[in-house]
């Protein structure tokens, strides 16, 4: 069993590791490439390409990036043209991996897309799109199974791998404990994204929002959940430039 594979960003990159090992228990000898993340990279898995170039947000950035994106993505159809893998799975990056599922599905390589974008909310014209590229959905929520069924689209609800991971009741206390905070104060969770570019233009924005609470209410605490030490570094980068600014400022 060999399978082409794509993510575009952490989270998806997590998805994708834990459905490799799920497909393991089917095909112990399953072999993948694509672009691929740490999670994925752990498993064995061959990287054509960093993940990193995938993870791009907003409109400016993307723009900027285009004719690269645009020439990974012709150089992974002439791979996976001229080495078909019994399945493409494309994960979530709807806008980069929806062209490249249908430019495989042309070539009769089946094709999969785990992680259902937005359709049921908004441009739900997209499933159109959809049709011509994906041979199989999976969905994490069983409405947007449904969604896909009533527009005639194979899918599948898998579920959503965190259901398995987190408690429907959190011991709050155990959990400051653990993480090393004063259990008597509250703890205000920080999420600006997984993404570098979404540290990179939000992480401030969160730090300073963190930093004007904490001016009203002294017994606040915050947690920040970082997925690398590539976004730790920016993060202290930003803190610290922010502090010189408030001390240049007071001066």
């Amino acid at each position: 069993m060999r399978v082409g594979i794509v993510v575009g960003e952490i989270s998806g990159d997590n998805l994708a590791a834990n459905l490799i090992r799920a497909l393991r228990q089917l095909y112990p000898d399953l072999t993948f490439e694509g672009i691929l993340g740490p999670a994925l990279l752990q498993e064995g898995g061959q990287s054509l390409y960093p993940m990193e170039r995938l993870s791009v947000m907003g409109l400016i950035e993307p723009l900027g990036r285009l004719p690269e994106l645009f020439r990974i993505r012709r150089h992974l159809i002439q791979h996976f043209s001229d080495n078909p893998p019994d399945v493409f799975i494309g994960v979530d990056a709807p806008d980069f991996n929806l062209g490249l599922e249908k430019k495989l599905k042309e070539q009769r390589i089946p094709t999969v897309h785990y992680v259902s974008p937005s359709v049921w909310a908004w441009r739900q014209g997209r499933v159109k799109v959809i049709k011509k590229a994906v041979d199989l959905m999976l969905t994490l929520f069983p409405f947007e199974a449904k969604f896909f069924e009533d527009h005639q689209v194979p899918v599948c609800f898998t579920g959503h791998p965190l259901a398995d991971q987190i408690p429907l009741e959190v011991n709050t206390i155990e959990a400051k404990e653990t993480l090393g905070f004063d259990v008597s104060k509250p703890v205000i969770t920080l999420l600006p994204g997984s993404r570098q570019g979404e540290i990179k233009y939000l992480a401030a924005i969160f730090i300073k929002s963190a930093q004007l609470c904490f001016e009203k209410q002294k017994n606040l605490q915050f947690v920040m959940p970082l997925v690398s030490e590539v976004h730790k570094a920016t993060l202290e980068y930003l803190h610290q430039s922010s502090a010189q600014r408030r001390s240049a400022n007071a001066a």
